[in-house]
């Protein structure tokens, strides 16, 4: 399992670098593909040859994390900052972070509450976010970062029991289990197989059309970190999905209404192989299902999540059992025959 490497690497959206580097060297290391190709946008495409090699299926999971730049440098050093991908300034307040490409140390900071009045009750906007890096003034700040530097959540992967902690689990848990399921395969997969693990899904969907620029696919599987709503304080109708539960499904979305088709051969697979599975209750947010589906020719797809607790934020929580079910799940789906037989129906 690569999650743990992968969570902690540095890659916000239009920054993936550090990511795609680190993937395409276990890529290499396996041995198992047959070739690599990476387009001007930055998306990393690996080809498998399967054993019927007239269908091909595009596995795809998004390199990028949320995160923010910086967009001015106040006269007392410290930064203001603006959202990459979408980020609640909420969730940042006395959070650490790292700035630019020599990975300053920054605190987001918030005012001590003997200084407050009713300052505690203000729900805070971007206006309001500044990083801290220590520096004494603006030309001292200067000196170190400049605008259009980016900034990271500073988070440590941690483990537990059956919880993973860390950051950006939206969407390196798909690229992970891409991964976890390349170096697995004993044999050829059903099909053709493109592994793509694709950039800039956190800030509009704008990478993965790409990819049909240089394969054309006859569905696509998108692998994704999606929100878990089992928080103590939401109501149980508005849950979207449950860690401990298993791989979520959609069958809706922001975009796009998933294949019927797909949908059907996850299910059956999921109940074939005994993988618990759950329905992801709402269909907020978009995926690269939906992009797909709206580019070139237009390519069905289905997607499967892994839930996560409190994703867009600098530390999230998901459930060991729910990633290896859903690495069983995508396993199957890409060893068998079932998903792209589906649409022959």
């Amino acid at each position: 399992m690569y999650l743990k490497i992968l969570s902690e690497l540095y890659g916000a959206s239009g920054n993936e670098e550090a990511v795609k580097k680190y993937i395409r060297e276990i890529v290499k290391k396996t041995g198992k593909i047959d070739y690599i190709k990476e387009d001007h946008l930055g998306n990393l495409m690996c080809f498998k040859k399967g054993k019927n090699q007239k269908k091909t299926l595009v596995l795809m999971a998004h390199m990028d994390e949320v995160g923010l730049m910086v967009s001015k440098i106040e006269e007392d050093g410290k930064l203001n900052v603006l959202p990459v991908g979408g980020v609640d300034p909420r969730v940042l307040l006395g959070k650490r972070v790292v700035v630019g490409e020599k990975k300053i140390n920054g605190i987001i900071p918030f005012k001590a509450i003997h200084l407050q009045k009713k300052d505690y009750k203000k729900v805070p906007d971007w206006n309001d976010i500044r990083v801290d890096i220590g520096a004494k003034d603006k030309k001292e700040a200067e000196a170190r970062v400049c605008i259009g530097d980016y900034c990271h959540f500073y988070t440590s992967f941690e483990e537990y029991e059956n919880r993973y902690i860390g950051k950006a689990f939206d969407d390196r848990a798909g690229c992970s289990i891409m991964l976890d399921v390349l170096e697995s395969m004993t044999e050829l997969p059903a099909y053709n197989v493109i592994f793509a693990f694709v950039v800039q899904e956190e800030n509009g969907l704008c990478g993965s059309g790409a990819v049909l620029k240089h394969f054309h696919p006859d569905a696509a599987l998108i692998l994704e970190g999606t929100t878990a709503g089992d928080n103590p304080e939401l109501k149980k109708e508005r849950w979207s999905t449950h860690l401990d539960n298993g791989p979520a499904i959609n069958y809706l979305q922001s975009m796009y209404v998933i294949d019927r088709r797909l949908f059907n051969a996850i299910i059956r697979t999921a109940e074939d192989i005994k993988v618990p599975y759950q329905m992801k209750g709402r269909t907020v947010g978009g995926t690269d299902a939906g992009r797909l589906a709206r580019s070139f020719y237009g390519v069905p797809g289905a997607v499967v999540n892994v839930p996560a607790r409190y994703i867009h934020s600098p530390v999230s929580v998901m459930s060991k059992s729910d990633y290896h079910h859903t690495l069983e799940l995508v396993k199957a789906l890409v060893m068998t025959e079932n998903y792209l037989e589906a649409l022959e129906v």
